[in-house]
This record gives structure tokens, sequence and C-alpha cells, in this order.
């Protein structure tokens, strides 16, 4: 099945600029084009768009991004080096998720402290945030 870049872009998420930018800088790989010369694009970009997307989402910086669809140019020959990118990648993640968490504590401790206070504010200004 052929999709055009507006049914891409809204099947994968990104937008038409985006698509674009991934073509250039070498993200999306051989994009087809039609006999009108647009780009006509497939399952398996879409697949592969969607593969970005989680890559991006999780924040992977463009250039892991870039090396990572190198390597999977590669073929199966590339599969360890992959496989060890996105395992750095994942250790990234566990870290910030971890950062989060912490913060995400002290957010929980300040709603425990406005709810156990709401009746102090209605009547006397606390002083701080």
């Amino acid at each position: 099945m052929t999709y055009t870049p507006g049914e891409t872009a809204e099947r994968s998420g990104f937008s038409l600029d985006t698509l674009r930018y991934y073509e250039r800088i070498g993200l999306l790989d051989s994009v087809e084009r039609n006999a009108g010369g647009q780009r006509v694009f497939n399952d398996d970009d879409l697949a592969w768009l969607g593969i970005l997307r989680c890559l991006r989402d999780t924040g992977m910086p463009i250039a892991m991004m870039l090396r990572y669809a190198e390597l999977a140019r590669g073929g199966e020959a590339t599969f360890r080096e992959r496989a060890e990118l996105l395992e750095e990648h994942d250790r990234e993640i566990e870290s910030k998720i971890a950062a989060l968490r912490d913060e995400q504590v002290r957010i929980r401790e300040k709603i425990e402290w406005y709810r156990a206070n709401v009746h102090i504010a209605a009547s006397v200004d606390v002083g701080w945030a």
C-alpha cells in the first residue's frame, strides 16, 4: 500500500515539514516518488517512522538517530551495534525517569502540604510558595 505525504503525516504523527527534514538529513532513505515527483510512502516507511517516533519521543538526539539509521542500512551485520546503541539510549531513559520520579516526590510533598494547609490559606498569608 502507498500513502501520500499528507496521509503519511497523519498516520505517523509527524508534520510534513518534519518528514521533509528527515528525508533531507538522511533519516528517511530512498523515499519513492510518483510520476509527478511527489513523494510516495509505503508500509515499510511507516514502520520506520514509528521507530523514529519512539526514538524522538524518548529524547534520542538527532545525531544518535542518524547513527542508528546508518547502522540499520547495514543489515544484519550491524545488529550488535544497533543493540548497543539502543541499550545506551535505554540507560539514558532510565536515568531521566529516575530523576523525574525524584522530582515527582517533591511535587507530591508540596501538594500534600497545600491540601493539609488549605484552611489556613483562606485566612492567613503563609508567606512562601
